[in-house]
């Protein structure tokens, strides 16, 4: 375990959990375990997102500040960017997608799941809180999650699962515990900072000048926050 596999920059610590998407080595076995737990609820559990890059998520960000990728509100609305100041765009993107550098995502702990069973196959996902929570079209899922967490029968847990101010509540995504837990450990302000500070971030100076306020509301959800 290292910093490049802590800000997704290699990617020697994953593996294969079905075609196309990766891991952590020791999080394949539970989350295919937990897969095959749904199934025999009736769920056709899938992953919307596995182990994700320094790269990608550097691609996610700036995308979003360019208007690219559309910043989405609280209600599910569209924000108007152009007219936000630059730490107000940086909170927006802070809402729904992590720095890069900083994503769970990169660890190969943390997954985004829904299910397949519950919807047509021309569904388009878009993980927001109304397709989790009651009458949305996971509701089930839900339920059947809160019971296995609450039970801790599957050692996955929801590190986004109350809104702290920070980042918003993601029903959807689960981290198995005890391998990110190893990478919560490593997390480092000065490090992260220093790896913002060589990277190409679109609004690198407004996240530099507000670095503190950034880290410990948004980076150390779930976290005990390190100097």
């Amino acid at each position: 375990m290292n910093t490049e596999q802590l800000n997704g920059k290699t990617e020697t610590h994953l593996a294969e959990v079905f075609p196309g998407y990766l891991l952590h080595e020791q999080v394949v076995g539970p989350y295919r375990t937990l897969v095959d737990l749904a199934a025999e609820s009736g769920f056709d559990l899938r992953l919307a997102s596995g182990f994700r890059s320094f790269d990608r998520q550097l691609a996610i960000w700036n995308a979003k500040v360019s208007g690219d990728i559309p910043v989405i509100g609280d209600n599910g609305e569209s924000l108007e960017m152009a007219k936000l100041t630059d730490f107000e765009k940086i909170r927006a993107i802070l809402r729904w997608s992590a720095l890069p550098g900083a994503s769970r995502h990169h660890w190969g702990t943390d997954v985004d799941i829904w299910d397949a069973a519950a919807v047509s196959a021309d569904y388009k996902l878009q993980l927001l809180p109304e397709e989790y929570l009651a009458g949305g079209v996971f509701f089930r899922l839900t339920q059947w999650l809160d019971d296995l967490i609450s039970n801790k029968k599957s050692g996955f847990y929801r590190p986004y699962a109350l809104d702290q101010g920070g980042v918003a509540p993601e029903p959807w995504h689960l981290s198995y515990r005890t391998v990110a837990e190893r990478y919560e450990r490593l997390m480092n302000r000065t490090q992260l900072r220093g790896v913002l500070e060589q990277t190409d971030i679109r609004l690198k100076k407004a996240i530099l000048n507000n670095f503190d306020e950034v880290y410990d509301r948004y980076v150390c959800i779930g976290i005990e926050s390190r100097s």
